[in-house]
């Protein structure tokens, strides 16, 4: 299953990771461009190995009228400080792929991803998403279309075990067919959403089919990951090529920032685990102003779902937490978190 040319090239900044390495997951309305630029700061001198984008509608980008298009580049609007950073898109229609990822590498984007594992309903009705697991062949004619828009990029795929039932052992074959440079499965099937547990021995079982068809393409494990320790334990039992972590980003921009150290039984010491409350805050008051700069056309609610994770754990939180979700702009809630401080 090897590609034309070398697996160097299919496989671009991937083939330069030092294994196992640890993604920043694409979530929706979170992992936004605000946010991220606030772990890439936070996250140093380590950070994820990859930023991924939020999934943004390639139907959308290519054939929405200009204010719409114009919103949709802002959610693809990066900083270099995330780099390598991919750019993750859902769609049925492999012509619009084709031009979404030329779009990417017009933007400078270092990978183009295809979602095929969401299981929204108004994206599955498009024919993107994890529609996408019970139509195969329509998969490999978008990682196809992917690769003839951006063939300069290495191509990537999330998806997830199966859709009504874990059907891996057909599906994933399906997928290293077209040899992408990246896998990462979600441990679960569209069914299960979030759930049951992630069964990360099919993630294992995912590295064993891919090795014993010869590919070259990468494996990375999804799914109830809760820091980079786990992660590369994750790593260890699996065989995984790189771990990508998720809902564990909320309120912890300092998730990745953490240094190997051959001293701690993990492999890893976590740097930051000590944070402050009121570094917490500070760091909630500058997101909540990188979101209104950069994000002007987003609901401020968006907003909201950080301030739960940020403020939880001491005195007094479920009453800061209840004025924070009250607030309708930055400085509002800028005001808030300085008020607290001088009652102090």
């Amino acid at each position: 299953m090897k590609s034309n040319g070398t697996v160097g090239l299919m496989q671009g900044f991937w083939a330069t990771l030092e294994k196992p390495f640890f993604v920043l997951a694409p979530l929706a309305d979170v992992t936004d461009a605000a946010f991220r630029r606030t772990i890439a700061k936070y996250s140093k001198p380590f950070g994820p190995a990859v930023f991924y984008t939020e999934f943004v509608s390639a139907d959308g980008l290519i054939l929405a009228p200009e204010e719409g298009k114009r919103k949709l580049l802002a959610d693809l609007q990066y900083s270099e400080g995330e780099r390598p950073i991919v750019a993750q898109f859902f769609t049925g229609k492999p012509d619009i792929m084709e031009r979404a990822a030329a779009l990417a590498a017009t933007l400078g984007f270092d990978g183009v991803d295809i979602n095929m594992g969401c299981p929204d309903r108004s994206i599955e009705k498009q024919g993107g998403g994890a529609a996408l697991i019970k139509n195969p062949a329509l998969a490999r004619e978008l990682i196809c279309a992917a690769k003839r828009g951006a063939p300069g990029l290495p191509i990537s795929v999330k998806t997830r075990l199966g859709y009504h039932k874990d059907t891996l052992e057909e599906w994933l074959p399906q997928l290293l067919a077209e040899n992408p440079a990246v896998i990462t499965v979600h441990a679960r099937t569209r069914k299960e959403m979030s759930k049951v547990p992630a069964r990360w021995e099919r993630v294992k079982k995912a590295v064993e089919i891919r090795d014993s068809l010869g590919s070259e393409t990468l494996i990375l494990g999804n799914g109830d990951v809760k820091d980079v320790a786990e992660a590369r334990q994750k790593a260890q039992e699996s065989g995984a090529d790189g771990i990508m972590l998720g809902r564990a980003i909320f309120g912890n921009p300092w998730l990745f920032s953490s240094s190997p150290s051959s001293a701690e039984p993990t492999g890893y010491r976590q740097e930051h685990q000590n944070i402050s409350l009121e570094e917490k805050l500070q760091v909630l008051v500058q997101h909540t102003k990188l979101f209104e700069e950069l994000l002007p056309h987003k609901s401020f609610a968006i907003m909201k779902k950080h301030y739960k994770a940020y403020v939880n754990g001491f005195d007094g939180a479920a009453e800061l937490r209840g004025k924070l979700m009250e607030t309708q702009n930055a400085n509002e809630v800028a005001e808030i978190i300085g008020n607290r401080r001088s009652e102090k």
